[in-house]
């Protein structure tokens, strides 16, 4: 329902933010990691990417720094047994490419090391993500790598197209797209799928 929101950063707390947009605040949940990032941000405006939870006695919103880490998010309350609250405290312990890389080496015993994350429940989290984020690197890229912003919105906008998510994550795994705009990888993964 919401995408994101930008406007003027009123208030920054570890937990929570809240944005002014058009003279409405909106007080978004946030990760450690996303608070940081604000507090490294230069200037009063702020864009957090968000999540609307809708529950009986509340609707929350959750906002994040980048694409990534939501992506990250709505993918751990996909796992039976883990809430919103518990992947917002994952995703404040570590970073979305620490996550991904205790999910490729089955490392449980990193991801129980996250407050409230029994054996039980880590061990699910890593078995059922494993195919989800084991060949997709969502976090951070290097110096002369694909902009992973660029790549997680080619691959939103492929899905949307009708695209297989596991067909375009592979395309967008295996090619070379180096110095490419958003728009150039659509028309490439176009030509490729």
């Amino acid at each position: 329902m919401y995408e994101y929101f930008q406007g003027k950063l009123v208030s920054l707390e570890p937990t929570q933010a809240v944005i002014d947009c058009g003279g409405v605040g909106y007080l978004l949940e946030i990760t450690l990691n996303t608070y940081e990032a604000l507090r490294r941000a230069e200037g009063d405006t702020a864009k957090l990417y968000a999540h609307l939870a809708v529950r009986e006695d509340a609707h929350q919103l959750f906002g994040f720094a980048d694409m990534a880490e939501r992506e990250m998010f709505r993918i751990l309350i996909g796992v039976n047994g883990v809430g919103n609250q518990t992947a917002r405290m994952m995703l404040s312990s570590l970073t979305v490419d620490e996550l991904r890389e205790a999910v490729a080496s089955q490392d449980v015993k990193k991801v129980q090391r996250v407050k409230g994350i029994g054996a039980k429940t880590a061990q699910r989290i890593v078995l059922e993500l494993a195919d989800k984020v084991g060949g997709l690197n969502l976090g951070t890229t290097a110096k002369g790598s694909v902009d992973t912003q660029a790549r997680d919105e080619a691959l939103s906008a492929l899905t949307m197209l009708g695209f297989q998510k596991a067909a375009v994550e592979k395309l967008l795994l295996n090619g070379d797209w180096t110095g490419m705009t958003v728009e150039d990888i659509i028309k490439e993964g176009l030509k490729r799928l």
